[in-house]
């Protein structure tokens, strides 16, 4: 498997390198990484503090990661902080991020690389979110004697450290001085290799994260003059698949606002939401509304979404109608709303949980969508009970920054 490993990280830039001439991810990926150690050694040159360094894939395991930057630095406003992102799409949404004092794509894994970025930011503490596992990095984690959480992980037996052929994989765990894991599922496999006395269960961070922008949420007048008095449905990182279940509905139904924010935002999406639903409006161009035309409004921006749920009486989340599953559910039952989604939803288990305790509901197709639209939009008994699940689970999931600030004290790893 190391093989293997090795023929992987040193191919993807290769390939990342060939198609970044028509794929603007690729080319971003690419660019972010010129000259990274001259970057590094110019941030570091004269830091003479303490590093905490914090890795994130993406975008959704920085909101994962986020709870814990800023607890950190609320309590330690002094202490530095490195973030890194593997992917353009977190790191470009992220780049500004105030909290962090250094952010930075994460050079590609190899051993030379993983050397030279540790001599340069000389970290503390490495903490690594979710499944983010760059192997000569965490070796060098464990080769150099620094502490190297991972926080809000989540396994399943499909993946390769629960197999014959694990022993690559299960060496990169070993590498973890402890590991907060976020179910008991988790857990138990871990026991089961040989992982007991360094995990444990805390749950996931993003109920924290969504409970505090719940909290801090800012009325956005636009939104408030857009929908009026009507009902509505907010449709959240919407992939083509969703908007073709959804877009009947919203084409027949102009009594009912829509607000949809597509997943990716490029020109080529947009013209194609547009395209979908008939009657719609981009957001950056509210000023055209007109409320007896326009019933759906498309958000052609990002950073909206998660204050937009507060305002539907239904929120659908996309993604389960592809390969990758479901987006995070919990930005919207946080404001106490029923949720929706597609079927493919088996690697997310916040999102099957939500529809055991009676908060979510998934659909095959868009007829199954239209009668579970129907039904809720009347505000009855089920909406109302529905709107409390929801709720009621993500407060029930909250409490693991906590968890994971108290071992960082316990052992004495906040070094400011």
């Amino acid at each position: 498997m190391k093989l293997l490993y090795t023929i992987f990280i040193y191919l993807y830039p290769k390939m990342a390198w060939l198609i970044s001439g028509k794929n603007a991810k690729a080319k971003q990926w690419i660019d972010g990484r010129k000259h990274i150690f001259r970057s590094l050694e110019t941030a570091f040159k004269n830091n003479s503090d303490k590093v905490i360094w914090i890795h994130c894939s993406s975008l959704g395991e920085f909101e994962q990661g986020r709870p814990i930057i800023e607890a950190i630095k609320k309590k330690k406003p002094l202490q530095k902080i490195l973030l890194t992102f593997f992917s353009p799409s977190g790191y470009e949404v992220r780049k500004d991020y105030a909290k962090a004092d250094w952010i930075f794509y994460l050079p590609m894994d190899s051993y030379l690389h993983a050397k030279k970025f540790y001599d340069i930011v000389q970290p503390s503490l490495v903490v690594f979110v979710k499944y983010e596992f760059w192997f000569y990095y965490l070796n060098e984690a464990k080769r150099r004697n620094i502490p190297l959480l991972l926080v809000s992980g989540i396994f399943r037996e499909d993946q390769p450290f629960f197999k014959w052929y694990g022993s690559f994989h299960k060496k990169m765990l070993k590498c973890f001085t402890y590991l907060f894991v976020q179910n008991e599922t988790s857990a138990v496999l871990l026991n089961s290799i040989g992982f007991q006395n360094n995990v444990t269960v805390c749950g996931d961070t993003r109920f924290d994260r969504v409970i505090d922008i719940a909290e801090k949420f800012k009325p956005i007048s636009s939104i408030e003059n857009f929908i009026g008095n009507h009902p509505v449905i907010v449709a959240g990182s919407t992939w083509t698949e969703d908007d073709e279940e959804l877009d009947h509905f919203a084409n027949t139904h102009p009594e009912i606002k829509f607000i949809i924010a597509p997943h990716v935002i490029e020109e080529e999406r947009i013209q194609e939401c547009l395209t979908l639903y008939k009657n719609s409006v981009l957001y950056s161009q509210i000023s055209n509304y007109k409320s007896q035309i326009h019933n759906v409004l498309i958000i052609d921006n990002i950073g909206m979404l998660s204050s937009l749920y507060k305002y539907a009486t239904i929120c659908y989340v996309g993604g389960g109608f592809g390969d990758d599953g479901v987006h995070n559910v919990l930005e919207a039952a946080v404001y106490n709303k029923p949720v929706v989604f597609g079927d493919e939803y088996d690697k997310y288990f916040e999102a099957s949980e939500l529809i055991d305790t009676g908060g979510a509901f998934d659909i095959e197709n868009a007829l199954e969508a239209e009668k579970i639209f129907t039904e809720l939009l009347k505000e009855g008994e089920a909406y109302k009970q529905a709107s409390i699940n929801a709720g009621n689970y993500v407060k029930s999931k909250s409490g693991a920054t906590e968890k994971i600030m108290n071992y960082l004290y316990e052992k004495r790893l906040l070094t400011i």
